[in-house]
């Protein structure tokens, strides 16, 4: 990857808002194109003049459009968050590891979102569906906090239509209207007939809800090798330089952000790490 340092510009080319906090904006290259991205990976996006930070892909588009979920959570996020079609923004990368699909062939797999998790997940599930004879049962459990947190809710509601798909959703406040299942995600995923040897899982979303959800998955059987989490710690280089994505003795931004539970399990019990 020539000049790994060194924002592309891209322009932005429309602005879906998902919910009261976040909102997916498609990327199109303004002179030159990135090289591909793989679901999983993450870019470093830049606001002029604000600042840069690492968002995972929530798409890839077949001429090099560029997808990505962002929550407003601070300066740049809200910046990133807030740019309209037109806007030029900075891009690095591609960076990071991916979800592993080449070696879930054949087999049953399991994806467990909790909130904005679903936005690095939505590639996965995309790349599975488009290639559904090369797996046996896809369940996708996804959980928020209200209904309205849900991101690509009408996507969610075609997924649910499909019978070649298991999707469940899950909230922990329920509101007036909602008939689906109350509760964390680790229930509907307990409650999950599982085939040890013959499942792949796939979790993405708040750190304890990923360690919750392995464990349930452990306790079924799964082994520690076939569960993929993707973690998220202070990215600000994006090649390994600099640091700040330690954890242990991974750097996150190169090691990660996914990562087989065997290797981070040890890593997430100690505090502070």
């Amino acid at each position: 990857m020539a000049e790994p340092m060194l924002p592309v510009r891209y322009r932005v080319v429309d602005r879906t808002v998902e919910t009261h906090d976040s909102a997916t904006v498609s990327l199109r290259p303004v002179e030159r194109r990135l090289p591909p991205f793989h679901p999983g990976q993450f870019a470093m996006l830049y606001a002029y003049g604000v600042g840069e930070v690492p968002i995972s892909i929530s798409g890839i588009g077949d001429d090099g459009t560029l997808i990505h979920t962002v929550r407003a959570v601070g300066a740049v996020s809200r910046a990133l968050h807030d740019a309209g079609p037109g806007t030029i923004l900075g891009v690095r990368g591609p960076f990071g590891t991916t979800w592993d699909l080449d070696d879930a062939d054949g087999n049953d797999l399991v994806v467990v979102a909790g909130g904005v998790g679903l936005a690095p997940l939505r590639p996965l599930l995309l790349a599975a569906l488009s290639r559904r004879a090369a797996y046996r049962r896809i369940v996708l459990i996804a959980g928020a906090r209200t209904p309205d947190e849900f991101l690509f809710r009408a996507e969610l509601d075609r997924w649910a239509d499909r019978d070649d798909l298991d999707a469940e959703l899950t909230v922990d406040r329920p509101a007036n209207g909602w008939r689906g299942a109350v509760g964390f995600v680790t229930e509907p995923l307990r409650r999950l007939r599982i085939t040890p040897g013959r499942t792949v899982a796939f979790l993405c979303g708040p750190e304890p809800m990923m360690r919750f959800s392995a464990r349930v998955l452990r306790g079924a059987g799964v082994p520690d090798d076939r569960i993929q989490v993707s973690l998220e710690r202070s990215m600000k280089c994006g090649v390994g330089l600099c640091g700040h994505c330690q954890l242990g003795p991974l750097l996150l931004c190169r090691d990660g952000p996914v990562v087989d539970y065997a290797t981070v399990e040890p890593l997430l019990v100690v505090p502070e790490l």
